[in-house]
């Protein structure tokens, strides 16, 4: 590495082989190395190169809307609280 450099980043589709790793943690400044499978988890996390295919609804009752609103048999909802 180049005298002026005091951090770098090495990525790699594949894998880094046991010399790659050694050579980083030895360096004199910091040297993060991604691997194939750590990339994939940074692209899913920050949505990078991602397609999202489903998304789900999730609903709950709105009790309190019920309450202010006089509904007349609201003992029969009170299971959804």
């Amino acid at each position: 590495m180049s005298g002026d450099t005091n951090k770098g980043v090495f990525v790699t589709t594949s894998v880094f082989d046991d010399s790659a790793i050694k050579k980083a943690h030895d360096a004199h400044h910091s040297i993060i190395l991604i691997d194939g499978n750590k990339l994939v988890d940074l692209m899913y996390h920050y949505n990078v190169g991602i397609q999202i295919k489903t998304t789900y609804e999730v609903k709950q009752l709105d009790v309190d809307f019920l309450k202010n609103n006089n509904y007349k048999d609201f003992q029969s909802i009170r299971q959804f609280e």
